[in-house]
């Protein structure tokens, strides 16, 4: 069953102290939100915060998930977390190649690829991060770039490809306070959905959750979520404000 979800992924932000503090106004401010059986909100925090915030989460609806997991199931890799640990304290969703991660850290295809199946096999749905730069938009080769980075887990089982959800993340639209106009968002969720119909057919297509991520505020949510192939957020800054998070999911 295709999901709508917002998922707000707090990066590198907040102490304990403030991370407890803003599920709790979460969690208070979403008793106003009804929720049907296909959407979902999740927070996804710093891994130090796992735990407690899980804790906190209780019996509450809100799903949680982890920003990063290591794409060996064990080893010598220092500072690292596999996707058994990440089970072991039941996630429900982790990224995978954040546009942060494929910048800074240089991840690989070879490597995101890694991670999803290691978190595919522990139970955790991945959240497949992707989109292209501010050069590859102005130069017309976005839909070559989203292409190619799709079709890095086109190597997955049916089966397994459905377990994963898409999350559509143009870079020059991340922090700057640009985003894409709904019609830019709603053309790529669609050529997406397409490439996915032509590899696992229509059926898994037309189920496999597509979000968009990119300076996703209240105030452009609902243009953005009524777009019929983009099925919601995954939300950066305006995820550690307890009253624009809960305004963006009164949107979808």
């Amino acid at each position: 069953m295709r999901k709508k979800i917002v998922a707000g992924n707090w990066k590198m932000n907040k102490d304990i102290e403030e991370g407890v503090s803003l599920i709790s106004e979460i969690l208070e401010l979403s008793k106003s939100v009804e929720l049907s059986a296909k959407e979902e909100i999740v927070i996804i925090p710093p891994f130090i915060h796992l735990t407690e915030a899980k804790k906190k989460l209780g019996s509450s609806e809100v799903k949680i998930g982890a920003q990063n997991v290591h794409h060996k199931a064990e080893g010598a890799y220092t500072g690292e977390v596999s996707s058994r640990m990440l089970a072991s304290i039941d996630m429900d969703y982790c990224l995978v190649g954040h546009s942060e991660r494929r910048t800074y850290q240089k991840e690989t295809d070879e490597q995101m690829l890694g991670k999803t199946r290691q978190l595919l096999e522990a139970g955790i749905q991945p959240i497949f991060c992707l989109g292209e730069s501010l050069e590859e938009r102005e130069s017309d080769r976005y839909f070559e770039v989203v292409k190619s980075q799709l079709t890095v887990i086109f190597t997955l089982s049916e089966e397994e490809f459905s377990n994963v959800v898409i999350a559509y993340e143009p870079v020059w639209a991340i922090g700057t306070g640009k985003t894409a106009s709904s019609d830019q968002a709603q053309e790529i969720h669609a050529y997406l959905r397409r490439l996915i119909s032509e590899k696992y057919g229509e059926a898994v297509a037309n189920d496999t959750t597509i979000l968009y991520g990119g300076s996703c505020k209240p105030e452009n949510a609902a243009d953005l979520f009524s777009k019929e192939d983009v099925d919601g957020g995954l939300i950066g800054g305006a995820s550690l404000d307890a009253q624009s998070f809960i305004g963006i999911i009164k949107a979808l």
